[in-house]
């Protein structure tokens, strides 16, 4: 058989893809009814079986029957069964120990087609890369499949090996799905059908980057890169000397999937840790650096101690929480604009201010510019005013779609593709949240990271923001203050003491004028010197603050502004105290 006339695209064209099966009608036809098919005998069983009023006793039996249903469609079905595998508030038991196994337990395709394939890609017999490799695939994918293997050097690698012909079946299932956005996009309640074909194009462009793991290998070290100061998180090291755009040979993981809550415990691994990490550097992701992993499912996420030794066993030492992320074929990069407003979101959401909220839906595309945001705004209230402090259990994706449906079909909310990657990501991370503590109050963990960013102001977009949270129509919001502080300080680890340090300097420089200004009008306005508020302020932080280190504090960030910089400031410092 010749080459496939798709297999040359390296990136998704859905043109060039409509193209090529505009004029093979009878190919879509084929795939289309075997898709209806499929699915048809698994309904008709489950319908049969609460007829015959079988369910409990046949429940397995059809749990198996989806997953396989799944698996026989190929790896566009699968990455739906694997997305599904993450929601235990969606999914019933059964169904959800049948789907989990779509993470890594896939049937493999055969080892000599995997060894013949790297030594194509590689120009290398096996025998000479590996000293050792294993005879069988340890996990096999919905894309490729991983061997255990040993360098010659001596470091135990992972080998992925990419199934055969993907490019076929990945570019009709897209066809199909974007032809059926396109026909369903104007009969979906909800506004869903919005942009629904943009969605399964950004779905698309993504397919085909994860197909290209010399892409996957460059997001690794990418994110390696954002993480490199954390030691949470665990990023495996690439082999580029072994690695192609169908092989990649990457550091070996020694540690647990996050599903196997049995093993982290015995391993003396937190659970609440290891959410509390895995909701920390997806806010860093999205919030920092704007480059996030769009996969994040239980078969791409592993537990580890990182006091373990090279063979995976346990030392005596107190093992230490670590994630470690693997598969970054799935990423998506997020602008300075799109960054900026999700925090300006979260602000508003922390200080209840809808208006404000619901001007951001409008910035990242959720409503029409053209939208009256009036009518929302008490709604929006309405359905977001108890957030703080609920647990994942009581406030989760499905819980806010069950709050949103009378809002949706009333206002014109839609989805933005970009958002799409974002919402999924989202959505699985709460999923593992709820797989290993249903109680976990994952919002406890979000609000203190996005507060100390904001008290921290590492940026002047940040900073920026600060000031929109201090004041509102031209007054100093004390309360606010007292809040945000209370709210960082909930994480125990957050030590305020340096952020004291940032703000005396920013307080010092030409940029802090306006805030030196303000802070003064705020001790004096209402023809009162409000030392109540300041002494509510310091009751919060005086035990993080004490005299000591405050002093010290103050000396450290004099001591980062120069001599000259210090002699012309001071004046400015002076007369903005003298201002009234």
């Amino acid at each position: 058989m010749g080459q496939h006339p798709l297999s040359q695209l390296r990136r998704y064209d859905a043109g060039a893809i409509a193209q090529y099966y505009r004029y093979r009608p009878w190919r879509a036809l084929s795939r289309t009814l075997h898709v209806i098919f499929s699915f048809l005998g698994f309904f008709l069983g489950l319908k049969w079986d609460e007829w015959q009023g079988n369910q409990e006793r046949h429940k397995l039996k059809r749990a198996e029957q989806l997953r396989k249903t799944l698996i026989k469609l190929g790896p566009t079905f699968i990455k739906v069964g694997q997305a599904l595998s993450t929601r235990p508030d969606l999914i019933r038991k059964d169904f959800l120990d049948e789907l989990i196994k779509l993470q890594d337990q896939l049937p493999p395709f055969p080892t000599p087609i995997a060894l013949a394939r790297i030594e194509a890609e590689l120009d290398r017999p096996v025998n000479e890369i590996f000293s050792q490799i294993s005879p069988l695939p340890v996990a096999a994918a919905s894309l490729g499949q991983v061997y255990h293997a040993r360098l010659y050097t001596g470091e135990e690698v992972a080998v992925k090996v990419q199934r055969p012909n993907l490019l076929p079946v990945i570019t009709l299932d897209l066809y199909l799905m974007r032809r059926a956005a396109s026909f369903l996009a104007p009969w979906l309640p909800l506004n869903l059908g919005h942009d629904l074909a943009l969605v399964v194009d950004e779905f698309g462009i993504k397919l085909f980057e994860e197909i290209d793991y010399l892409n996957e290998g460059r997001n690794a070290e990418a994110f390696a890169t954002n993480f490199r100061d954390d030691p949470t998180v665990k990023v495996p090291a690439i082999y580029w000397r072994y690695s192609s755009q169908h092989i990649l040979v990457l550091e070996w993981i020694h540690g647990f999937k996050l599903t196997d809550t049995e093993s982290i415990r015995e391993a003396g691994l937190a659970t609440d840790a290891l959410i509390e990490i895995g909701v920390t550097s997806g806010l860093r992701q999205l919030l920092e650096f704007g480059f996030f992993h769009a996969d994040p499912h239980p078969g791409n996420l592993f537990a580890m101690a990182p006091h373990c030794n090279v063979d995976g066993s346990k030392t005596t030492e107190q093992p230490i929480a670590q994630m470690a992320y693997i598969d970054f074929g799935m990423m998506d990069q997020l602008d300075e604009t799109a960054k900026e407003t999700i925090v300006d979101a979260v602000v508003h959401l922390i200080n209840k201010d809808y208006v404000d909220l619901a001007r951001d839906f409008v910035k990242l595309g959720f409503l029409t510019p053209d939208t009256d945001i009036q009518p929302i705004v008490p709604a929006l209230e309405a359905v977001l005013g108890n957030v703080l402090g609920e647990s994942v259990k009581d406030f989760n994706f499905k819980t806010i779609t069950d709050r949103f449906s009378e809002l949706m079909y009333e206002y014109p909310f839609r989805l933005p593709a970009k958002f799409a990657l974002i919402i999924r990501s989202l959505v699985t991370q709460e999923g593992l949240a709820l797989t290993l503590n249903p109680n976990f109050k994952i919002v406890d963990v979000a609000y203190p990271y996005v507060a100390q960013r904001l008290l921290k102001g590492e940026s002047p977009a940040l900073r920026r923001r600060l000031l929109e949270v201090l004041f509102k129509d031209g007054k100093f919001q004390w309360e606010r203050l007292e809040n945000l502080i209370a709210i960082a300080r909930s994480d125990q680890s957050f030590d305020l003491l340096p952020t004291a340090q940032l703000g005396i300097q920013f307080l010092l420089s030409d940029e802090g004028k306006f805030l030196r200004r303000q802070l003064v009008i705020a001790l004096t306005e209402d023809d009162r010197l409000h030392t109540e508020e300041v002494q509510r302020l310091w009751n919060l932080i005086k035990d993080d603050l004490q005299p000591g280190r405050l002093f010290n504090a103050a000396i450290g960030a004099l001591a980062e502004l120069s001599t000259a910089s210090t002699a012309t400031l001071l004046p400015s410092v002076l007369s903005s105290v003298r201002k009234p």
